[in-house]
């Protein structure tokens, strides 16, 4: 049997896809199999030397210590693309909130203190001061086409905006998704001096970190709009309020409240609201799920972040996974020390990613221990798996 440690509140409708006969899921475990989590911090928890997997039940893995635990041979997964209606819908409510000020406006009307006829000469004396723009014929340019990029930009052309995208790494399959009215800006500083929208939707690197800084917003239309559903460090705040304070931006939409940012008049502070929708948690939940349940039982591994992804279908025999640092003859290594103790392959699949491969093995009989002793006697090798079929007898 299984054991999961879940860290955060899964939703039941990811856990009901661990059959309860074959895993044990409690908040509380003692050497746990695989951990479940959302936002819960995992560089400040010690991980238990039996763990074999990570699930992260969204997209950023940033509270996950992926490069430990890459060492460790121990892939952390994710739900790209689970989340990702959630996120276009809010991107759409802040062009919104910001276009038409909206925001500003509901906090003048619940202060005033006037009622009936006198309410009324209050709110048409006021109303002026909110006037705001349509988003209809409005520019928007976006960083970062993945899942999320890709809804909002297709939403935003149904709005009738003019929509410019900017994704290096797009892929094929990708960009068949986007529609043809997309435009491709050349880089970051052409895109921001077209639009007068941008909304960025990239991971926190150390190459995006700050990717929104004072000298882009410099060329960025005067009254334009930031909007930050992606992580803080994307954008560079000190230099978002100094627009916004010399006039040059008219507004700041962002998903990460700051002491600098929650009381500024022109900033829209939202509590990490990106994924809050009962719709996203139970996708990002089935999601990792499915691929802890496919990894765990079979080896297979989609959508890891430190891993490649490597799916063998079950043949006859018995499956072996070995994770090991990317450098040569590993494959022939492995080989020769299954050979050596008699034992015939019968389906092999290697892939790299980087500084780690990751081989499934099917053989022709079940390797007794001094098999996985000698495979991990190899230099390089991180983390060796014998697999039974659970299906079978």
């Amino acid at each position: 049997m299984f054991k999961i440690l879940t860290l955060n509140h899964i939703a039941a409708a990811g856990l009901e896809h661990l059959p309860r006969g074959r895993y044990e899921v409690a908040s509380e475990l003692p050497n746990p199999d695989a951990i479940i989590l959302r936002s819960f911090n995992l560089h400040a928890h010690p991980i238990p030397e039996s763990v074999l997997a990570v699930a992260r039940a969204g997209a950023g893995v940033n509270n996950i210590p992926v490069d430990a635990l890459t060492q460790r041979g121990v892939p952390v997964f994710n739900a790209p693309g689970a989340n990702a209606n959630a996120v276009k819908e809010l991107v759409l409510a802040g062009m919104l909130l910001a276009a038409r000020n909206l925001c500003p406006a509901w906090d003048y009307v619940r202060t005033l203190e006037e009622t009936g006829e006198a309410l009324e000469k209050a709110v048409e004396a006021g109303k002026k001061r909110f006037s705001g723009f349509e988003l209809k014929g409005r520019r928007l340019g976006i960083i970062g086409l993945g899942a999320i990029g890709r809804l909002v930009a297709n939403a935003a052309v149904d709005l009738g905006m003019e929509v410019y995208g900017f994704d290096p790494g797009i892929t094929v399959a990708g960009a068949w998704q986007l529609s043809s009215k997309v435009r491709q800006a050349a880089s970051v500083d052409d895109l921001v001096s077209r639009v007068d929208f941008v909304s960025v939707h990239v991971p926190l690197t150390d190459t995006t970190r700050g990717l929104i800084n004072a000298e882009r917003l410099s060329r960025m239309p005067k009254g334009a709009v930031v909007l930050n559903f992606a992580r803080a460090g994307v954008v560079d705040e000190s230099a978002v309020i100094a627009a916004l304070d010399q006039g040059r931006l008219h507004g700041y939409v962002c998903d990460f409240p700051s002491d600098a940012n929650r009381r500024h008049p022109k900033v829209v502070a939202l509590p990490h609201l990106g994924a809050s929708t009962v719709e996203a948690e139970e996708n990002c939940a089935v999601m990792v799920v499915e691929q802890l349940r496919a990894y765990l039982e079979h080896g297979n591994i989609v959508n890891a972040v430190n891993f490649p992804e490597v799916v063998l279908p079950r043949s006859e025999g018995f499956r072996l996974a070995v994770a090991n640092r990317n450098v040569p003859n590993m494959v022939g290594q492995v080989s020769t020390r299954l050979a050596e103790d008699g034992l015939n392959i019968v389906d092999l699949v290697n892939k790299s990613r980087g500084e780690v491969a990751y081989t499934l093995i099917d053989v022709d009989r079940h390797p007794g221990p001094q098999v996985l002793e000698s495979l991990e006697a190899i230099d390089g090798v991180l983390k060796v798996r014998a697999i039974p079929d659970p299906e079978a007898p």
